[in-house]
């Protein structure tokens, strides 16, 4: 659905897309293969999870936050798709716990490094699709506040919360 708002409120709508994204490509698509390339272990990887952790409840927090409605609604649009990367996130915390568990099985020290290493690689590939996808839905979320406009099913949901 299309809105009247001004320029300066269709900035203000871009911003928390534009700062989810930015968060996305340094926290994750830069800092993670650098803490992997400088050998610091899952510590390392916690780096990235953390400060991506905390880009996304700021994200939250301001969402509940009421101002302008067309930009709290942006708001509230820039946190529905960083459920994207939690749920890479939460998947790929699976996969490390069970890869955890399969290298406590090897008898030899080198077969569990080997384990470990194959199977923590594989477990990263849901949080880069979960990257990837919340990107693509940031970018077409900024077209849309360009646009001056809010998806119907965001604005039905607000009607329905003014309503009860």
């Amino acid at each position: 659905m299309q809105f009247q708002v001004s320029e300066a409120e269709i900035k203000r709508a871009q911003t928390p897309h534009n700062l989810l994204i930015s968060g996305l490509f340094i926290l994750n698509l830069l800092m993670a293969p650098a803490m992997l390339s400088l050998k610091t272990g899952m510590i390392g990887l916690l780096l990235p999870l953390v400060s991506t952790g905390a880009l996304i409840f700021y994200i939250y927090l301001r969402s509940k936050k009421s101002t302008v409605w067309f930009v709290d609604a942006h708001w509230r649009l820039s946190f529905k798709n960083s459920r994207w990367m939690m749920l890479g996130y939460a998947i790929t915390a699976a996969l490390i716990f069970i890869a955890w568990l399969l290298s406590l099985t090897a008898h030899e020290a080198s077969m569990k490094h080997i384990m470990w290493t194959a199977l923590t690689r594989i477990a990263i590939l849901p949080t880069l699709a979960g990257v990837m996808i919340t990107a693509i839905s940031e970018a077409s979320a900024i077209s849309l506040a360009s646009k001056r406009e809010v998806p119907d099913k965001l604005v039905d949901q607000q009607a329905a919360n003014r309503a009860a």
